[in-house]
């Protein structure tokens, strides 16, 4: 894998370069043999000790772009950890069906041959309405958007149902053709969010 690697606030010696190299060769075995990654490593980022160093991380590998960013006492304990996150994310990306549209047309193929077969039931219907079939409840723990898309690939999931951490209001991810995301944020009466 070609590596770019720059470093703001920090000298960049050519022992940090190949502690950072070997760190990436753990990407090596499951990443396009062609891939790149642009590896940035900013020393005091904080003031907090514990994430005062940070590594940002973009991959390309095969079509997609991958990026992670973490912040750790050292920046070998923050590269690790996006190392981590970006060793998942491709394996997400490998398993994943390659557009929304693909998963949905496997879906809706399954419900065709089901109904051939005449094993789904049609939906009772009371005097012509539509009717709610099932109802999912779950807490809702305060988050960010940032761990909500993390949250949401996760599962696998076109959209997620979070409480946005910074406004305290119920907000919808979901993600757009394009594979970048969106938000929805309910707005109440005057404009005005609850």
């Amino acid at each position: 894998m070609k590596t770019n690697l720059t470093a703001r606030n920090l000298e960049l010696s050519d022992r940090l370069r190949s502690q950072v190299e070997n760190k990436l060769k753990r990407l090596d075995r499951i990443t396009h043999d062609l891939a790149e990654a642009d590896v940035e490593l900013i020393a005091k980022a904080s003031h907090a000790a514990d994430s005062a160093q940070v590594a940002e991380v973009t991959l390309r590998n095969n079509g997609d772009v991958l990026r992670s960013t973490a912040a750790g006492s050292t920046p070998m304990a923050a590269l690790d950890i996006v190392v981590d996150r970006l060793e998942r994310q491709v394996v997400r990306h490998k398993e994943r069906p390659r557009s929304v549209r693909e998963r949905h047309a496997d879906e809706v193929e399954s419900v065709l041959h089901r109904e051939a077969l005449g094993t789904i039931e049609p939906p009772s219907k009371a005097d012509g309405a539509p009717a709610i079939v099932k109802l999912k409840r779950f807490d809702m723990q305060p988050m960010f958007p940032e761990d909500a898309i993390s949250q949401m690939e996760d599962l696998g999931h076109a959209f997620f149902v979070f409480l946005n951490a910074e406004s305290e209001d119920v907000a919808v991810l979901y993600r757009r053709r394009d594979g970048s995301y969106g938000l929805i944020e309910p707005v109440i009466g005057n404009g005005r969010s609850r």
